[in-house]
């Protein structure tokens, strides 16, 4: 499966929405959405900035409370159910009032910059805009070395189970229109599983995609939430959900033609 052609007919943006899950990021989410709210109003982006609080137990909110008071643009929410990656940033899809939206990080690894670009390529006419780390013109500052290999493992194998021509499935900080995201519901994935349950559903569904280069630095401050040893078995849940559809699901569930 490779990457599509933009639509001709796509509808133009009004609105991006920025969603931010955050769980104890008091050392760094000040830093992130100043930053990226600065990026987005020098491109002249309209834009808000969804970051939920997924239970944290540091000051997480209460920064989250002071800075939307000098930041329009910020719309602070808290994850009140069950926790997990997946449900925050469902909690935030469900909120935002955009017509696209970009997943990001919370510690700053993601590049505003490239979130930016994000907004362009999706007016260009495409459903969705995935982003790699290891293709030419992206990159990586101090990924650790056992992550990056089960990192590159886990790709190939998604890669080589849809016959995909994408190397970053895993990455969480992609951008879809509004209309992907309701045509992959209902999202399923609680944890970090979500962030391959999207797109797979999207490519096969048959939106338009594609991949530009991106960059990542590991986290200065706080501590990393995913937990490798436990996503294993999430993750191949979601590849063989997606994978039963694709095969069996006879287009029952594929993007409606205009």
């Amino acid at each position: 499966m490779r990457p599509s052609e933009p639509s001709a007919t796509a509808a133009p943006l009004r609105l991006l929405s920025v969603v931010i899950p955050a769980r104890d990021e008091e050392g760094c989410i000040a830093a992130t959405v100043e930053h990226l709210n600065l990026e987005l109003n020098l491109r002249k982006i309209p834009h808000e900035i969804i970051v939920v609080d997924d239970g944290s137990e540091d000051r997480t909110w209460p920064i989250l409370v002071e800075l939307q008071k000098k930041l329009p643009e910020l719309r602070p929410l808290k994850n009140e159910g069950q926790h997990g990656f997946g449900r925050t940033i469902t909690h935030g899809l469900d909120h935002m009032q955009g017509d696209a939206v970009v997943i990001m990080m919370a510690d700053e690894s993601d590049d505003c910059h490239d979130a930016a670009r994000y907004w362009e390529k999706l007016n260009e006419g495409y459903d969705c805009v995935f982003g790699s780390r290891f293709m030419r013109g992206g990159g990586t500052i101090d990924y650790p070395l056992p992550k990056l290999i089960l990192n590159r493992l886990a790709n190939a194998f998604i890669a080589s189970m849809f016959r995909l021509q994408y190397n970053d499935t895993t990455n969480a900080f992609k951008a879809y229109r509004r209309t992907v995201i309701d045509g992959c519901r209902p999202l399923i994935a609680p944890h970090f599983n979500l962030t391959i349950e999207l797109p797979l559903k999207a490519i096969v569904r048959g939106y338009t995609w594609t991949i530009m280069p991106i960059t990542w630095r590991n986290r200065r401050t706080g501590v990393a939430k995913l937990r490798i040893r436990e996503m294993g078995s999430r993750y191949f849940f979601i590849c063989m959900y997606v994978w039963l559809e694709k095969y069996f699901s006879r287009g029952d569930y594929k993007k409606s033609q205009p």
